[in-house]
């Protein structure tokens, strides 16, 4: 098994799924436990995978977090049964066989962005990310536009010798792709936003898909991260995610 998979295991409970637990949660949460973020795509394939009242489910996830085979632990019944029907499952799954989904699962609803804006589980405005020794990593999660720049600003100025920034950019499902073009801090949003003067882009990424921008700085500094969407349909909307990172240069990582 672990030539061919990362084995791990979620928590009904911290991922919320047991409804009865929500006193246990806020509890914990008091206590400063973090709790999982429901819209993060590895969050978002495991729930699409849930069986409605199973206690607990077997998933096989892709390396892109496509569902691949789903096993219920109150339906391993033949031929996934015991141990040599489990090696069998994740034999099925890998061969593409889909074990156990249904065509719900293999069509799955697309995530409806523009009721996620209006209902403020997700802004588009306003957005910052401050990076530091301390904190060298932190996620985004919004919606872009085909008609005008979603900006991030991204604030490493505490990294006054410079460092690499790197921005890993996963599209949402919805049915437009989106480009991303990281600017200086000092572009001005009406007059320079423009892929002709970005410093370095992610181009045309396709729903679901992945992409990553990297941008080697000199010294601290704030950029502005722009995503906006590939369509001449100004009313289309998707989400996206970016984790965005540092690594310091050599000489300001050999001070801390």
């Amino acid at each position: 098994m672990n030539e061919n998979f990362i084995n791990t295991w979620v928590s009904n409970v911290e991922l919320e799924r047991t409804p009865s637990k929500k006193v246990f949660i806020a509890l914990r949460q008091q206590q400063g436990f973090k709790p999982f973020d429901k819209m993060h795509p590895l969050a978002q394939a495991i729930m699409k995978g849930w069986k409605k009242r199973s206690p607990a489910d077997s998933l096989v996830l892709s390396p892109k977090l496509e569902l691949m085979g789903k096993l219920p632990v109150n339906e391993r019944s033949a031929p996934y049964n015991g141990a040599k029907g489990y090696l069998l499952f994740l034999k099925d799954a890998l061969d593409g066989k889909m074990p156990g989904l249904n065509e719900d699962i293999l069509k799955p609803t697309k995530t409806d962005w523009g009721t996620l804006l209006e209902s403020g589980a997700v802004v588009d405005d306003g957005l910052t990310v401050v990076l530091t020794n301390e904190r060298p990593e932190q996620e985004v999660l919004s919606v872009f536009r085909a008609s005008d720049y979603t900006i991030v600003e991204i604030d490493v100025t505490a990294y006054k010798d410079g460092g690499l920034l790197t921005i890993d950019v996963w599209v949402g499902d919805a049915e437009i792709a989106g480009s991303f073009d990281l600017f200086s801090g000092h572009t001005q949003r009406a007059v320079e936003l423009a892929p002709d003067n970005a410093l370095a882009s992610a181009r045309n990424i396709l729903p679901d898909e992945r992409k990553t921008i990297t941008y080697r700085f000199n010294k601290g500094q704030v950029f502005k991260l722009g995503a906006i969407g590939n369509s001449s349909e100004k009313a289309k909307i998707n989400g996206f995610l970016a984790n965005v990172s540092v690594k310091p240069t050599p000489q300001q990582k050999d001070e801390q």
